[in-house]
């Protein structure tokens, strides 16, 4: 050390932020602070100039205690001294090592006792050998350095003759984070400082070169861009010596025979043309040369003329539609109907239809039936999550990598300007800060707008009104009013058991026994076992579960026949386990018995129909009526209006009128984690409440649905059809259904007509003289007439 140890009562601290003093080297410092200024102030009044710098442990502390700086320090001497407006300007000089032992004061700067804590000197070969190390890491160092550091090396190591003060030394010129510097400064032995800087000078020449091979890299990409561009140039020249064709020329010159040979619309030839002229007067290395010749081939490849020979014969029509699906009249009958005037009229508007209904019944597949039948090309485009509105319209040619639309790219596909394009999942369309896609859809499905559509990308008319557009979706809330005007609706509703077991023996089980391999004479599946894996297996209002439950069996009959098994398989009842695993529905039976206070509603879900139970009870000394079980704002209404109802019509109902005043009512409906909403649950409501006032128990063989109003009327509601087949899954006898909504009945199978008494009630005296039968020879005549 350049000055003795000697044990220093107590010095002024002066705080760093974000850089450590090392003994033996200089260092410039801004004091700005004004309990460090005045810490200055107070080194600057005595002889020795001496005073402490220690790091801080937080940069951010403006004001920092003794418990905010490192434990050791150096002390230093001011050397070099300016003032100025920001404060003071230094040069200090730092001479030892310390340790802070006590502090002496706090305020108006920090003053501590100190005590010297110097290295012990423990020089050794393992010393030397690290010294060695670093030497040669820190010449790797500087000479990777951009820009380079012109240090000498060797001036540097004769001014450094102790190990110790050459790790101090690079230390300081290394852009080490405060707290890696504290680590050296503490360091006990020179072998541990030595170890340290070993260590971060390792970390610091891995990274200077990794950024080198990153800068060469890249140099030599463009060094190989250049060599390539002289080199094209060079074949270009030699090509027109030789008198050949450059492959640009060439692509060009294929360009224009496409575009001569093409039958293309006045105003799309005249644009086309004009795109063709520029291209064959631009440079092929310039940027818009790749841009204008993927224009051109969209224009040139689009069928702008182009289309399929419509062949509509009806009785083939019915033929492929019978043979594709099961039941679906009114639906096959619909499209009939269409094809019916397309050809007594082939230049009449194709209709814009939306298949709507629960998964797996079918939707997607009576597109391609339909395609079939009309002899048309077919293209399926999926909109579910589609939040963007140029994926419809397309980009801008201005911008980087811009595409066609989807509905071009589809037609473009197709080959034909007349396919039949299915947009599915019309109902989970999304929108966010880039446009909203059901906006864009309004043109495009409206037959007055549509044979004009321009693209952003194409920039040119294209008709699509010869386009027959399809739409699939599960429910019609999510999509808007102005949207849901273009299309006509076809309701495809749930299957019943029935219809699903002849699906799964005509259509079903020969897919799924082609799939695995097999022969019909290899597996049989017997009407019962196909019956117990539609009821135990599979819970839905289509067949997709249903065909892959199917196709599980199949698969293990096939490895079975695949070990070398030879015999044919009959799948028996006992048998499902070992090919299915454990049931995985519950029976969806009804309650043997109801208490008072229970009814049975019927609910619509997007996977078909299912029964719910109306719970009620009643709270002694409680006011008003508590919900339970997830209900959403329209059926909480509901449970509202039916409390009014029973309420004002208490003496005809034989109600007591204390039971309001005295008691509370809890609506509880089951699963309590299903969300549930709706007005269908009225009538379900209104007798629950009935039943609970009156203590007469529901019939437990009897579901009702149906909104209500004040007045007691009973209001249509949809889903009759699911709701239904639902009861009777159930094991329903009775339904009770609103009379105004008796045509929808029609829609159910006969032997679900048949198996079912189905009650239609216009006023709710009529509801619960059916569900109630205790009550039926109680009830008031006014409310009976």
């Amino acid at each position: 050390m350049s000055e003795p140890n000697v044990m220093v009562a107590a010095l002024p601290v002066l705080p760093l932020r974000n850089t450590i003093l090392f003994p033996d080297l200089f260092i410039p410092l801004s004091v700005g602070r004004p309990n460090s200024v005045a810490a200055i102030e107070s080194v600057l009044a005595t002889e020795e100039k001496t005073f402490v710098v220690v790091a801080q442990r937080d940069p951010a502390q403006d004001t920092p205690r003794v418990e905010d700086l490192y434990t050791v320090g150096t002390r230093a001497v001011i050397k070099k001294l300016a003032r100025s407006d920001q404060g003071v300007e230094m040069l200090v000089l730092g001479i030892e090592r310390v340790r802070l032992v006590e502090t002496i004061q706090t305020e108006p700067f920090l003053k501590v006792r100190v005590e010297p804590w110097p290295v012990p000197d423990d020089r050794s070969t393992e010393v030397e050998a690290l010294h060695r190390a670093i030497v040669q890491l820190a010449g790797r160092a500087f000479e990777l350095a951009q820009p380079p550091t012109p240090i000498n090396l060797q001036q540097l190591l004769a001014q450094a003759e102790d190990p110790l003060k050459l790790a101090y030394l690079l230390a300081s010129m290394l852009n080490l984070e405060v707290y890696k510097e504290q680590e050296l400064l503490e360091a006990s032995t020179r072998r541990q400082a030595l170890e340290l800087l070993h260590s971060y000078l390792t970390h610091e020449v891995q990274v200077l070169e990794l950024r080198q091979h990153i800068t060469s890299q890249a140099q030599s990409e463009i060094n190989k861009d250049q060599r390539d561009y002289l080199l094209r140039q060079q074949l270009r020249a030699i090509q027109e010596e030789l008198g050949e064709k450059s492959p640009e020329k060439s692509e060009v010159e294929e360009l224009r025979r496409r575009f001569e040979e093409t039958e293309l619309p006045e105003a799309v030839r005249k644009e086309a043309a004009r795109e063709l002229q520029r291209l064959e007067r631009m440079p092929a290395a310039a940027p818009d040369f790749q841009i204008t010749r993927s224009y051109l081939e969209l224009v040139l490849e689009l069928p702008w003329s182009r289309s399929s020979e419509q062949l509509i014969d009806l009785p083939r029509a019915r033929e492929i539609l019978d043979q594709d699906h099961y039941d679906l009249q009114e639906i096959k009958d619909r499209i009939l109907d269409d094809l019916a005037v397309l050809k007594l009229n082939p230049s009449a508007k194709a209709p814009i239809l939306c298949l709507l209904g629960p998964p797996g019944v079918g939707k997607t597949s009576l597109g391609q039936s339909i395609a079939r039948s009309m002899n048309r090309k077919f293209e399926r485009m999926s909109l579910g999550g589609l939040h963007d509105e140029s994926e419809l319209r397309g980009h801008r040619r201005t911008y980087i990598g811009a595409m066609p639309g989807r509905i071009l790219q589809a037609i473009r596909r197709a080959g034909v300007n007349n396919p039949v394009l299915m947009l599915d999942e019309v109902d989970k369309l999304g929108r966010d800060f880039r446009g909203d896609p059901a906006a864009a859809l309004l043109e495009i499905l409206d037959p007055a707008q549509n044979s004009a559509f321009r693209d952003n990308y194409l920039d040119l008319p294209f008709d699509l009104s010869k386009v027959f557009f399809i739409c699939t979706a599960n429910t019609l809330d999510s999509i808007p009013r102005p949207l849901l005007d273009r299309m006509e609706v076809l309701r495809l509703a749930g299957y019943s058991e029935e219809e699903k077991l002849t699906i799964a023996q005509r259509y079903l089980l020969p897919r799924q026994l082609e799939h695995a391999g097999l022969k019909p004479e290899n597996l049989t599946l017997p009407q019962e076992v196909l019956q117990h894996i539609i009821s135990r297996y599979t819970r839905e209002a289509g067949v997709r579960n249903l065909e892959r439950t199917l196709g599980q069996v199949a698969r293990k009959v096939a490895r079975r026949f695949a070990e070398g098994h030879t015999e044919p398989v009959t799948v028996a009842l006992e048998n499902l386990y070992d090919l299915l695993g454990k049931e995985r529905i519950r029976p969806e039976r009804s309650r043997q018995a109801l208490p008072p206070g229970v009814a049975t509603g019927l609910a619509w879900t997007e996977a078909g129909g299912d029964v719910l139970y109306i719970e009620t009870t009643l709270l002694p000394g409680g006011k008003g009526m508590r919900l339970t079980g997830q209900l959403g704002d329209v059926m909480r209404e509901s449970a509202r209006t039916a409390q009014s109802y029973v309420w004002s019509h208490a003496r005809e109902l034989g109600v007591p009128s204390r039971s309001f005043r005295e008691s509370a009512v809890h609506v509880h409906v089951p699963a309590g984690a299903v969300p549930k909403d709706g007005p269908s649950a009225g009538v379900a409501l209104v007798t629950a409440l009935v039943s609970l006032y009156t203590a007469h128990p529901v019939r437990s063989d009897t579901a009702m649905t149906g909104e209500i109003t004040l007045s007691g009327l009973v209001l249509p509601v949809g889903g009759i059809k699911e709701k239904v087949l639902a009861a009777r899954r159930a094991g329903i006898k009775q339904v009770i259904v609103p009379r105004d909504n008796e045509n929808d009945l029609r829609d159910l199978p006969d032997e679900v007509r048949d198996s079912l008494q189905i009650v239609l009630a216009k006023r709710i005296e009529e509801v619960l003289e059916a569900a109630i039968p205790e009550l039926a020879s109680h009830l008031h005549p006014v409310l009976r007439n």
